[in-house]
């Protein structure tokens, strides 16, 4: 296997969520057995086998590798990958591509699918991923796994079975959908992301940025630049009720060291474990 670009992993209930993220750097993550991704900022080599992606915005550190990624997978004869971008993108992305395919002499083929807040993509019978927007200097969005259950409705759960199938037989629907948010991307956003976007702070696991931690950085003028800072998640300490908070994203101003060391005043037992910080 070929490792060219960091990336770290973590194991949370049978799910894998690995990948790695740097401001300005590049970005990029996937859940392998969910088979999708979220921003194409660089591409791991062996990430080249998850053919669904979503890209929460178009500056560089997030998306400069598309086009490598859809020329590997032809190159190795794999399926067209299906990508979701935000809809102002998908035309000059084609251009992008067709360019690059003039200059490369070969095909780049691929699924460009424009997406938009309050659009739902099926990914199996089972999950959903739901697009929210969030608050950068560009247009940009999140995005929300949902797992659905079918579960009895609450008018039939003391009933017999066979009443229950008699019920059905005639031609009512004895069950509804219910919903859970397993996994959140937030991508590049100022708070108001995930403020206005709750299920975010309630998903099991919760991707996002953690741009700056440093006192004396102004949390006004990094929020008028699309990122948070560390002051923000102490102002929401209660609202995360996510099992695991991965924050990614920092500045490269910072050694890894003074992250840690600004994250651990904040947060000594970094949220009772639960945030953890990908450096």
């Amino acid at each position: 296997m070929i490792h060219n670009l960091p990336l770290k992993s973590l194991v949370y209930k049978g799910w894998t969520i690995e990948g790695y993220s740097r401001a300005a750097v590049q970005s990029y993550w996937r859940v392998p057995e969910l088979r999708i991704g979220f921003d194409l900022g660089a591409q791991p080599w062996d990430f080249m086998g998850t053919g669904i992606w979503f890209v929460s915005h178009m500056h560089l550190d997030h998306c400069a590798s598309l086009p490598v990624y859809v020329a590997r997978r032809r190159m190795m004869k794999m399926d067209p990958p299906v990508i979701y971008l935000p809809e102002h993108a998908v035309d000059p992305m084609h251009q992008v591509l067709r360019l690059f395919s003039r200059m490369d002499r070969s095909r780049m083929p691929c699924e460009l699918i424009a997406a938009k807040p309050g659009d739902e993509i099926e990914l199996t019978r089972e999950h959903v991923v739901g697009v929210v927007e969030t608050k950068h200097t560009v247009p940009s969005l999140g995005f929300i796994v949902w797992e659905r259950r079918r579960k009895l409705k609450a008018e039939f759960q003391n009933l017999p079975g066979d009443k229950i199938r008699d019920i059905r037989l005639s031609g009512v629907d004895v069950s509804e959908e219910r919903r859970a948010p397993l996994l959140a991307y937030l991508g590049d956003s100022t708070p108001d992301g995930l403020d206005n976007n709750p299920a975010m702070y309630d998903a099991e696991v919760l991707i996002a940025e953690m741009t700056f931690v440093s006192p004396g950085h102004r949390k006004d003028k990094i929020h008028k630049f699309g990122h948070m800072h560390l002051d923000d998640y102490v102002e929401r300490r209660d609202r995360f009720k996510n099992e695991v908070l991965i924050a990614a994203h920092a500045s490269t101003r910072y050694h890894e060291r003074q992250v840690r060391e600004f994250v651990a005043r904040a947060f000594p037992d970094l949220m009772g474990g639960r945030l953890h910080l990908w450096l």
